[in-house]
């Protein structure tokens, strides 16, 4: 049978003279605090990038709002064009067929480019 290894003589002691259950409660004390100084770290990097990109996102959200009014603004001067012409009901109809045809168009092409990357 082996016996267990003394310490050299006179040398120091490699573990400090602490039993391992207490350097066991110490590595696991080190380790949770390691893993909460690494989320506290990821966690101020997410609130600095949603920081950066919360006016981008309000400009853009305020781009697509006046761009929205544009399209109904252009379907109302197509509208009223077309009344003059046509009689209210047939102009209504055609500029509703425009627009959707132009929406089922870009929602066709959409779903090309969305079929082509999957």
């Amino acid at each position: 049978m082996l016996k267990p290894a003394e310490p050299p003589p006179g040398g120091p002691d490699p573990a400090g003279g602490k039993p391992i259950g207490e350097l066991l409660n110490q590595l696991v004390d080190d380790g949770k605090a390691y893993a909460q100084a690494e989320f506290n770290v990821a966690k101020a990097i997410a609130q600095a990038k949603v920081g950066a990109l919360k006016l981008p996102a309000i400009l853009g959200l305020a781009a697509f709002l006046f761009l929205q009014a544009g399209v109904v603004i252009l379907g109302m001067t197509i509208y009223v064009t077309l009344v003059s012409r046509l009689g209210p009901l047939l102009a209504g109809l055609v500029a509703t067929l425009l627009f959707l045809g132009i929406a089922g168009g870009l929602g066709w092409y959409a779903a090309r480019r969305l079929k082509d990357l999957l």
